[in-house]
């Protein structure tokens, strides 16, 4: 059997004693991958049989596991965890640290395990304990998924054990190896006139082409990609064409793209969802009429596909349509693709009716370059490693592409207003409210900020706030009908605390 694991992840061995648990995780992952209770034991102990040293071993444990995860380590758990509560406290710090929980089941007979225990002088205790680790196992398997494990693997027999490989799959954010250059552009919302402009003066050959996927085909003659940090459409006038181009750009390799909370709401209304039908997205709509049902259909792919945000040239540059804060990069959770798409919010709205959010870059000090979006400013700024380049090209202003690793600026003026903004746009350093202090009371330790992460501006409807920042979905395409497969994962409110 092949066991896909992603990295990171965490990864929970759970099986009898004697079930061959601590051999298979040597052999299939590095020692400083593996988290053992028995080590654990004797770190404290110096005793790795002593059970008066479980709970002090296991404090330890989970202390290790949280400090790997928080360094996106891919972890391994070597104990038994057959019981539930064993396992809850693993599955909550997978959680925390946005990492998806593998279970790797040994489901080995009663008498081999007892076999193996009898040849280890540190394992001299009576069959009960295998029975009741085995009865425990077998009441777990059912529920495991349940549990919050997104993967269950179960090998049961030693020969499948034997012949189980593993291997490491890379998130889908994590595209490392894509080192650029890149040309980073800003929110477009359907400026296609613009955004035609912009690409020229960056160098890219457009046109449209007939045997080109969606019949548009651009190209820069020095090799580099285009990426767009989302919210391709609603307001402007040309969302379908905007969107044609976009996706032939990705299709073809020429272009990246991350979700804006644009897409995120389009996508949602494409598959039958009760949405608001507000802040431009009627435009969009009234827009794709026209379209064929193809085109709709692959729309829905591409939206689909769309990720929170991408790691890029070697974790050096980190791309998310509203920002991203450093403990959130490289992650997958529904908590990450809610920040990825509305920033760090409170939950508050201003006199415009708008949600009030969080200035989180003011306490970035990631090593990791991040360009985003999502907030309109006058003019983009440098803010500690972290640049907003959505300059309000629909609103009237300009549209912006920042050349990385260049850093150089370059934008285009918007022929005209195409939707008037519910505020007048601010400076960038005006365009987010200060993270203030913790309270006396706060039990955040000195020197850190206690950030939250709003999952329901109050902007959106009742519904839609129950989908804020869901993971990515499964649909099943239909002429204009769009159908949600699988379980519905729940928005989460997380809390965590940044370095500053």
């Amino acid at each position: 059997m092949k066991i896909t694991v992603p990295n990171p992840s965490l990864v929970v061995l759970i099986g009898a004693s004697g079930s061959g648990k601590s051999t298979f995780a040597r052999r299939l992952f590095l020692p400083t991958e593996i988290v053992s209770s028995d080590y654990c034991r004797g770190v404290v102990s110096d005793d790795e049989t002593s059970l008066e040293a479980t709970g002090d071993a296991f404090d330890l444990l989970h202390y290790i596991v949280g400090k790997r995860l928080g360094r996106n380590r891919l972890t391994v758990v070597d104990a038994t965890s057959v019981q539930q509560r064993d396992r809850q406290p693993l599955i909550e710090a997978a959680r925390k640290h946005h990492v998806l929980p593998v279970a790797v089941v040994l489901d080995m007979p009663e008498r081999l395990c007892h076999d193996r225990n009898r040849a280890r002088p540190d394992r001299q205790f009576g069959p009960h304990v295998v029975r009741r680790h085995r009865e425990a196992l077998r009441r777990s398997l059912r529920g495991l998924r349940g549990e919050g494990f997104r993967y269950v693997y179960v090998l049961s027999s030693p020969d499948e054990v034997d012949a189980a490989t593993v291997e490491r799959e890379k998130i889908w954010n994590d595209r490392r190896e894509l080192c650029g250059p890149f040309d980073l552009i800003g929110d477009v919302h359907g400026c296609y006139d613009e955004l035609a402009q912009l690409l020229e003066k960056l160098g890219y050959v457009a046109e449209v082409a007939e045997d080109a996927p969606h019949g548009y085909r651009a190209h820069h003659p020095d090799g580099r990609t285009a990426v767009f940090v989302g919210d391709l459409v609603d307001r402007g006038p040309a969302t379908p064409t905007v969107l044609r181009l976009v996706m032939s750009m990705v299709e073809t390799g020429t272009g990246l793209c991350v979700v804006g909370n644009h897409e995120d709401k389009l996508l949602r209304k494409l598959k039958g969802r009760n949405v608001q039908i507000t802040h431009g997205l009627a435009e969009t709509l009234a827009q794709l009429e026209g379209e064929p049902t193809a085109f709709i259909e692959q729309l829905g792919t591409f939206l689909n596909g769309l990720l929170s945000h991408l790691v890029l040239d070697e974790g050096k540059l980190v791309v998310a349509h509203a920002g991203l804060t450093e403990p959130l990069h490289g992650k997958a959770s529904a908590a990450v693709r809610a920040f990825a798409m509305y920033g760090d919010t409170t939950g508050e709205t201003d006199e415009y009716g708008l949600p009030v959010r969080l200035n989180w870059a003011s306490e970035y000090r990631g090593a990791a370059t991040v360009v985003y979006g999502h907030t309109p400013v006058l003019a983009p700024e440098w803010l500690n490693n972290t640049i907003d380049i959505d300059t309000g090209c629909v609103f009237g202003g300009s549209l912006t592409a920042l050349r990385y690793p260049e850093r150089a600026l370059v934008s285009v003026p918007a022929a005209r207003v195409y939707y008037e903004p519910a505020r007048p746009i601010p400076p960038a350093s005006e365009a987010h409210t200060p993270i203030a202090a913790p309270p006396p009371e706060s039990t955040s330790p000195p020197g850190r900020c206690a950030a939250r992460i709003s999952a329901s501006p109050t902007s959106l409807s009742g519904a839609e706030r129950g989908r804020l920042g869901q993971a990515r979905r499964r649909f099943k395409p239909g002429p204009l009908s769009w159908r949600r497969a699988g379980r519905r994962s729940r928005s989460r409110t997380t809390c965590w605390t940044s370095r500053t």
